[in-house]
């Protein structure tokens, strides 16, 4: 293998990223002196996904090589979302309002028109860089990444099939996907340390949001304890019995889908995505923590459930942030250039419409990350801001998953028609 990281056991992998999460954990927690006075400016969380970029960056573990992601995302994701969840109340959730998804939908729409707009202008000065003819067309490949932008990874592929981009300058377009957004999110994630400034300026109303957040609290110091054994192992019997609940349904829905509907099965189909097991893993993974929010489980937030579940979350944190090769912004630069240009359209749009609707930073970054993020690091971004708000960065992903391919084939068409011109 070429290039292959210096660690290749998972084991030290995992050692090294609890490593990175312990170090900003354990300096965070200084109230003053030098440390103190650098989370005023970084955010924690963003450091908690820097170092691991520093770490695969410098080739000293590897996120083509380890297994810790897949890993995260399928087992610990699902668990945390449970345990996110089980304390949710879901009427303050929906609560929340309509702002929420006015927000997850100008995400959309800015990654619909961000691509055709991004062509035209770099085909001003750069024509090559947007050219190709036939299956190498770059339109076809930025139509992939108009997939994973709105969707996910099943929205990516079925892109990928139904415009047929040449399968070996793939490669450059799953780059700019993992490059672009990535620098999007460690923006997202610097912003949420300026989340009041930011709110300050937007005029945002964040009465929902604190409305929700007071209710948990206010339900967590009343059945507060100090947990024992039982608790926690209680605790981890919900999350994981559950997770194995959601394993076993995506297994048997997404077979069944996709045996039975031609529409599921064929890629080039706008339900393929309904043939994607990790759709179904965390659709049910949701559904589990709020079932269980309706049962007396729901009292084991008082033994740090969610504390629980922000552990994995922060494990996942890890795994995305070692996916990023901070070197790798420099190799294409003509195609990074046309995710940037197209990713702060998207931005541009969102902020335009927060400040118009006057709707809180929260809503901005976890509407972006349900369609930019997908199910992965949506409820990431949203547990940033408050535990309990976690389920309503999955609950919005499966809209993105939904709304996808659909989405990803009007941005291509367009990206077609602006290529011609």
């Amino acid at each position: 293998m070429e290039n292959a990281p210096i660690f290749t056991n998972d084991g030290i992998v995992f050692g090294l990223l609890m490593l990175a999460l312990g170090f900003v954990f354990y300096t965070e927690s200084k109230e003053t002196g030098f440390w103190s006075k650098f989370y005023k400016y970084i955010p924690g969380l963003l450091m908690c996904y820097m170092i691991p970029a520093v770490f695969n960056s410098l080739g000293l573990i590897s996120a083509d090589v380890s297994q810790t992601y897949y890993v995260a995302s399928r087992y610990l994701l699902p668990a945390s979302l449970v345990l996110l969840t089980i304390s949710i109340d879901l009427k303050a959730v929906f609560n929340l309002g309509w702002k929420a998804l006015v927000m997850f939908f100008t995400g959309t729409v800015g990654i619909i028109i961000g691509g055709p707009i991004a062509i035209l202008i770099i085909s001003t000065f750069s024509p090559e860089t947007v050219g190709g003819a036939g299956f190498d067309a770059v339109w076809r490949g930025l139509a992939t990444l108009a997939g994973s932008w709105i969707g996910g990874g099943a929205n990516q592929a079925a892109m990928l099939e139904i415009y047929e981009f040449n399968q070996e300058l793939y490669g450059g377009m799953v780059l700019v996907d993992i490059v672009v957004a990535n620098i999007w999110m460690a923006v997202l994630l610097f912003g949420i340390g300026k989340k009041a400034k930011i709110d300050k300026w937007l005029k945002a109303d964040n009465t929902a949001i604190d409305e929700l957040k007071h209710r948990v609290q206010t339900f967590t110091d009343k059945i507060t304890r100090n947990p024992s054994l039982t608790d926690i192992i209680v605790i981890l019997m919900f999350a994981f019995v559950s997770v194995g609940i959601a394993h076993y349904g995506a297994d048997v829905i997404s077979k069944y889908l996709v045996d039975n509907f031609e529409s599921v099965r064929n890629p080039k189909s706008a339900l393929s995505s309904f043939g994607s097991s990790f759709f179904w893993l965390i659709s049910i993974a949701t559904l589990m923590g709020i079932l269980l929010s309706f049962t007396k489980a729901k009292n084991y937030e008082g033994a740090g459930a969610s504390k629980i579940g922000s552990v994995f979350i922060y494990i996942l944190v890890a795994t995305i942030g070692m996916k990023m090769d901070l070197g790798k912004i420099f190799e294409n630069p003509g195609l990074i250039l046309i995710g940037i240009v197209w990713m702060v359209i998207h931005a541009g749009l969102l902020i335009l419409v927060a400040k118009l609707i006057k709707a809180p930073y929260f809503f901005l970054a976890v509407g972006s990350q349900a369609n930019v993020g997908g199910a992965a690091s949506a409820p990431v971004v949203a547990a940033a801001f408050h535990p309990s708000l976690a389920t309503v960065g999955a609950l919005l992903a499966v809209f993105g998953y939904v709304v996808g391919t659909y989405g990803a084939i009007l941005c291509a068409e367009l990206m077609k028609i602006a290529s011609a011109g």
